[in-house]
């Protein structure tokens, strides 16, 4: 449990896309900047998706451009197709992310495709970013269950996550979208996929509605996978999962990982300071219980 964790920070990207007030590209690179001041050095920073599908997302192409000389850090942003990856590449793109899910009702509603009408889509796009020496990480969402189909079976997450790394995919990120998962669950679901794809290349992205996803992400490390996204301040949600919480938070995870012995080089008071900026930018409290905790405490002195 000692051995370090990689966090891929997602609140600029997943954490912001879900959010109502959008931010401007200015402070969406000042967040960013303040991430990387926390240490932070992954991170998510926008998406080349259609304006009027994601709003939020518009000027992804200026926040990329505002932040990839920031020397030893990796910047990814999310791909839909090959009109997306040009923008991004010509934004200076070495990591994109593409998605599927695990679910055909959330496939449907979110992309208005089956899951393997979405892996047809990105398949040229994988294999242009293969020819442009450009890494590419895959997203599975609704890993753990789906707002459309209740719940979802091992099998079609092993089989999605075996197509994304089949195809180059080299690190398969599992989403608990709706955060409905319990930790013999999640435990099961690493399992069974690292028995298609390798441990070390699995990462866990897990929502936290139920207040669960700590205790799953503690579930996962102790089969063996090391690499958390989570997002500052708990930012984030799912459009189509009514009552669906963000991200697991930033904060949260460190002062986890922190306290079982794992360093992770994130600077605390940093972390929440950015935290707090941003809240103040979309006009509420960050749902972390650190950063509350944290902010309460400064509060009273």
């Amino acid at each position: 449990m000692s051995d370090s964790v990689r966090i891929v920070e997602v609140g600029p990207r997943d954490g912001l896309q879900n959010e109502k007030t959008p931010v401007s590209v200015e402070d969406r690179i000042a967040f960013i900047e303040a991430l990387i001041g926390a240490g932070l050095h992954t991170i998510e920073v926008g998406a080349f998706v259609s304006p009027k599908a994601i709003p939020q997302m518009v000027g992804s192409d200026q926040v990329l451009r505002g932040v990839i000389d920031h020397v030893g850090n990796e910047f990814h942003v999310l791909v839909p197709n090959e009109k997306g990856y040009e923008a991004a590449r010509a934004s200076g793109a070495r990591v994109i992310a593409v998605f599927a899910s695990a679910s055909e009702g959330f496939s449907r509603a979110n992309i208005n495709c089956s899951v393997a009408e979405s892996i047809e889509r990105f398949k040229p796009v994988i294999a242009r970013a293969k020819a442009d020496g450009v890494r590419v990480r895959g997203y599975i969402s609704c890993v753990l269950g789906c707002p459309f189909d209740g719940e979802v079976g091992p099998q079609a997450v092993v089989d999605v996550a075996r197509t994304l790394g089949d195809l180059g995919c080299y690190e398969v990120s599992l989403g608990d979208t709706i955060g409905v998962g319990t930790p013999l669950k999640a435990r099961q679901l690493l399992r069974a996929v690292a028995g298609s794809v390798p441990m070390a290349k699995l990462a866990m992205h897990f929502h936290d509605t139920y207040g669960q996803a700590l205790a799953n992400l503690y579930a996962g490390m102790e089969e063996g996978c090391r690499v958390i996204d989570s997002a500052a301040g708990g930012l984030g949600g799912c459009p189509y999962a009514p009552g669906a919480t963000g991200n697991v938070a930033t904060e949260d995870v460190v002062y986890m990982l922190e306290g079982m012995g794992v360093a992770t080089g994130v600077d605390m008071a940093k972390l929440v300071a950015a935290t707090n900026e941003i809240s103040r930018l979309i006009g509420r409290p960050p749902a972390s219980r650190v950063a509350s905790a944290m902010n309460a405490k400064g509060r009273l002195g």
